[in-house]
């Protein structure tokens, strides 16, 4: 485990708030919700890594040989090195809570780490996931937070996987919110507005951190 498995941004927030790792989008960096994050979390630490597979140029976290069609082995060892990123930075920081917040790509390799590592983080957003295999939870959900947002119209994401995705995740235990707009792939003003809901008050797991 290193802090500095990946190119990353952080933003340093008060002494024992929560952390709150973003994940970005295919094409995006670290940049792309380090703000996203501050103005969800005032107090938190924003910890922002970048994907360290590059797709034509296009930054991303794990592999794929097409649109929806995941390099598995990839993702599991990008979901093994971001868990490992995400504890070293929660052993070092030793915050109230640990929240995970991603954006598509970045909401897919966050889904991937949540399932692997069920508690590990308290909350998670996931913006536009898209998981086109069945998940095998390592563990149990239960008492943890996860937010889903997805467009009715997403051609990336479609709307039965994101349905498909919130049932194995309420299988499991999980407290689910989804958020549906009527749109694509973009966000609109209702995710932002549900996130803003989602983490204020922040949600932590039954027991804490």
């Amino acid at each position: 485990m290193s802090k500095d498995a990946y190119i990353h941004k952080v933003l340093p927030g008060s002494s024992g708030s929560p952390l709150l790792f973003v994940l970005h989008g295919t094409g995006a960096d670290e940049n792309q919700l380090l703000g996203f994050g501050r103005e969800l979390l005032p107090s938190a630490t924003i910890v922002s890594p970048r994907g360290d597979v590059s797709e034509h140029g296009a930054a991303r976290f794990f592999r794929r040989t097409g649109e929806g069609v995941y390099d598995m082995d990839d993702l599991a060892r990008a979901t093994s090195k971001m868990a490992g990123f995400v504890k070293a930075h929660a052993e070092a920081a030793k915050p109230s809570a640990v929240f995970g917040l991603g954006y598509s790509n970045g909401a897919n390799v966050l889904a991937s780490v949540v399932f692997a590592e069920p508690g590990l983080f308290d909350a998670t957003a996931l913006m536009h996931p898209l998981i086109p295999f069945q998940p095998q939870v390592q563990g149990s959900l239960a008492g943890r937070h996860i937010l889903i947002t997805a467009g009715r119209r997403d051609p990336i994401c479609p709307p039965n996987l994101t349905s498909r995705l919130e049932a194995y995740l309420r299988a499991d235990g999980a407290d689910v919110t989804v958020e549906w707009h009527d749109g694509g792939h973009e966000v609109r003003p209702n995710e932002i507005e549900a996130a803003r809901r989602f983490f204020a008050p922040a949600p932590v797991a039954e027991g804490g951190k």
